[in-house]
């Protein structure tokens, strides 16, 4: 089921709760989809960084070769969240009155620990990735960080675009006022310091930046909230093990995931004991079975495969080419 999701898809997201095996799941299908002869990308959202550790070699945020045709980046939340608001400083000094930037840089510097400030900057370094990456490659798989989290960050593309929807429509009106204060005869100076400005250029120009980085925000938000809806193009899949906890916490996943549409592509249920292995193990596969029966009830349209619980740790490449013979 997952090969066969993952080869008929561009982007490939793998979630659930922590400690069930998802970044090894997401490297093996990365792996198995690379040597098939795609170019992948596999991305740790993580701020865990589970992927060097994985892969036994130093993976930061810039990508790196890990196999033929795949290459590897983990999201560095704290880098993220920097070069956002540099890139975000940049813009507002050359947008604001010069008079205005040391409130500029006391409100980014406030804004660094805002609440939200790590999952919109880390939402929009995903969004860049999407656009590069269908651009440029012809799958990404995304290893992400624990439920909560990544279901808050699957909600937001369309939070954030109804947000930057609603600055265009201020800036919008910002303009609108300046310019009936200039068709009134008031010269370009007197609207601007009307609209709370100063000597920032000519207001006209300025409007046209603020309306180029509003549009591009816009444009990202909007493409990635397309990516995560389109079935087609896009899926998520949700990795757990046969236990109670994970199972309640898959289902409730699963419905987070629909609310934000979107599209659930199956679920990966990893570490299954084995049933033949001696009586303690016969019996956790029973008791993993009655959980299994249970999701099966909760989310019965969903497809289903199961890894076996293996006897060692998987690290290495040459460990990860093994267990992705199992998929």
């Amino acid at each position: 089921m997952l090969l066969s999701l993952a080869a008929s898809r561009r982007v490939l997201f793998l979630g659930g709760k922590g400690g069930v095996g998802k970044t090894t799941v997401a490297s093996a299908v990365a792996l198995a989809q690379a040597r098939a002869g795609r170019r992948v990308l596999l991305v740790s959202t993580d701020p865990a960084h589970n992927l060097g550790h994985l892969w036994q070699r130093r993976i930061g945020p810039a990508r790196v070769r890990v196999a033929a045709n795949l290459d590897a980046l983990e999201l560095d939340p704290e880098a993220t969240v920097r070069a956002h608001l540099d890139e975000v400083g940049a813009a507002l000094r050359q947008l604001m009155p010069p008079h205005l930037a040391g409130e500029v840089d006391r409100h980014l510097a406030l804004s660094r620990d805002a609440p939200g400030m790590h999952e919109a900057a880390l939402l929009e370094r995903i969004a860049e990735l999407v656009e590069e990456g269908l651009r440029d490659g012809d799958l990404l798989v995304f290893d992400t960080a624990p439920s909560g989290h990544t279901a808050r960050l699957m909600a937001l593309p369309e939070m954030m675009s109804a947000w930057t929807e609603g600055l265009l429509r201020r800036q919008e009106r910002s303009e609108r006022f300046g310019a009936a204060l200039r068709n009134l005869g008031a010269d370009d100076g007197v609207a601007e310091r009307a609209l709370g400005g100063g000597s920032a250029g000519n207001p006209r120009d300025r409007d046209q930046r603020i309306r180029q980085v509003l549009h591009r925000r816009r444009h990202r938000f909007e493409h990635l909230r397309g990516v995560l809806a389109d079935g087609a193009l896009a899926a998520f899949v949700i990795v757990l093990a046969a236990e109670r906890l994970p199972v309640l916490e898959t289902i409730e996943l699963h419905a987070q995931l629909q609310r934000a549409g979107v599209q659930v592509g199956g679920l990966v249920v990893n570490k299954r004991s084995p049933a033949d292995a001696g009586e303690f193990l016969a019996g956790r596969h029973a008791q993993e079975e009655a959980h299994l029966q249970h999701l099966n009830r909760a989310l019965p349209e969903l497809p289903v495969q199961q890894l076996p619980l293996l006897p060692g740790d998987v690290v290495g490449a040459e460990a990860l080419e093994a267990f992705a013979g199992r998929l």
